[in-house]
């Protein structure tokens, strides 16, 4: 077993794309011309260097999950939609809570709120996901944030979501990391948080076979029946489940299961780029993005390899792909450009105006770009994910609302913009721009014993960051 130690640069190595060359761009329409002071000529306003840029960025995303988090629980809200602000404000999601867990630290260490304030939100959180519906230890899609009581995500799925559990957990593992030497009451917080990460009963989620399953309910049992297979967002979910101290799975649950003896391995190449994996119905042409950020917020991809895929290639290769996909835009959509790109799950602008959702992608292109997308992607794209942040901050007058970057707009109908948030998009945009600068949460999540010895169970090389 081969483990690096290395240390994280705020610059990681650039692989060149088709075209850096910026494409004519569609322009919004200039809804107040003068800048909203009051006409005449207003002073041009100056250039954010590059760090102020990913400051304010990482800012305003940190309120959805400070200002904007459940009133009850601390928990992150499934989603905030500003013109309806009371719809689902008792829906948690688990999901999403995880990765607002992780947003926390980033809070602290960014001094947007002191250790103290981040101490107690995160002391909430936790006491409210201690008290909460669970399921052989197992969180639920939705929670409601008052009662801690399951919302069904759908008919059949009114129990535990394991997938969803295991980014719960990866948040857990952080924030027990950092405060595991604090003070009296940060060392029982921490204590805490790796006390419902050993509860989670992995094991119960292979139904005896040699793969884990994402849904079990009392009522429904696996009637679901949806098997964690095929390259997708669930890698965390089979690390977490090896890396139990009383529930884990065996070896073979992950070799057979999630690699499926080799069948995750793929020799498809997308403009150039291999893209190593067998994305999950998308095997030529790559997946939405967030499979290449959710299960890597902690998980560090740089150096990641098992007996089968490297990680770091896939990661990397993923959202390059992406990328040059927006570039070279085969469908001829207004306003792709070098600067302005990424395609992702996220809510999308129907053919009438109304909102919808869908897991664009490659294969599934319909106009609509997802900030999250090529922000998330800063530790794989760093000068192309900046220069996409730089056309997103050009227009802040539609794109900026009140936590950040609206979730999505589309170019294609005169940048009319989804005004709306989801957890899972925001977070990963807050912790993957931090894990490119400081690599604070990979740090945390990678020092865990219990992780170190989950990968080691499952035969990974994997580096430790300093």
């Amino acid at each position: 077993m081969i483990k690096y130690v290395f240390l994280i640069l705020s610059i990681i190595p650039i692989w060149s794309c088709s075209s850096d060359s910026p494409d004519p761009v569609a322009e919004p329409p200039e809804e107040n011309p003068d800048g909203g002071n009051g006409g005449g000529n207003p002073e041009p306003e100056a250039q954010l260097s590059d760090a102020e840029l990913l400051d304010l960025t990482q800012s305003e995303t940190f309120k959805y999950f400070w200002d904007y988090a459940n009133a009850e629980s601390g928990a992150a809200k499934e989603r905030y939609i500003p013109a309806n602000p009371t719809r689902d404000q008792q829906v948690v999601a688990s999901g999403g809570t995880g990765f607002g867990l992780m947003g926390i630290l980033v809070g602290i260490e960014r001094n947007f709120v002191s250790r103290t304030e981040g101490f107690n939100r995160l002391s909430k959180i936790i006491n409210f996901l201690e008290t909460a519906d669970r399921f052989h230890g197992a969180w639920p899609h939705w929670i409601n944030g008052a009662t801690g009581d399951v919302i069904p995500f759908s008919a059949l799925d009114d129990g535990a979501d394991l997938v969803e559990t295991s980014f719960v957990a990866q948040g857990l593992i952080t924030v027990g990391e950092y405060f595991k030497n604090g003070s009296t009451e940060e060392q029982a917080l921490a204590q805490k948080a790796f006390d419902l990460v050993d509860g989670i009963e992995w094991n119960w989620f292979t139904k005896g076979e040699k793969v884990l399953y994402w849904h079990w309910s009392p009522e429904n049992e696996f009637a679901i029946n949806l098997r964690l297979q095929g390259y997708n967002e669930t890698l965390i979910t089979y690390v977490m489940a090896a890396a139990s101290k009383d529930f884990s799975i065996d070896t073979e649950v992950y070799n057979q299961g999630w690699a499926q003896n080799g069948g995750i391995k793929s020799s498809a190449v997308a403009y150039a780029y291999p893209l190593e994996v067998r994305h999950s119905g998308e095997e030529q042409t790559g997946g939405p993005l967030f499979w290449a950020h959710y299960s890597y917020l902690g998980l560090n991809p740089f150096g990641l390899s098992d007996a089968y895929v490297n990680y770091e290639t896939a990661t990397v290769n993923h959202a390059l792909s992406n990328y040059a996909y927006c570039v070279d835009n085969p469908k001829n959509w207004p306003g792709y450009a070098s600067n302005l790109w990424g395609l992702t799950a996220s809510y999308t602008i129907n053919a009438d105006g109304s909102l919808g959702y869908t897991a664009h992608s490659p294969g599934n292109d319909t106009g609509v770009i997802t900030p999250t997308a090529a922000l998330s992607s800063f530790p794989y794209t760093p000068e192309k994910s900046m220069a996409a942040l730089r056309r997103f901050y050009e227009l802040k007058n539609i794109l900026m609302g009140p936590v950040g970057f609206y979730d999505a707009f589309s170019p294609v109908q005169n940048y009319e913009v989804a005004e709306a948030y989801l957890a899972i998009d925001q977070g990963p945009i807050l912790v993957m721009i931090e894990n490119y600068r400081s690599g604070l949460l990979w740090k945390l999540f990678m020092q865990n014993e219990r992780v170190q010895a989950g990968l080691d169970k499952l035969n990974f090389n994997y580096t430790i960051p300093k």
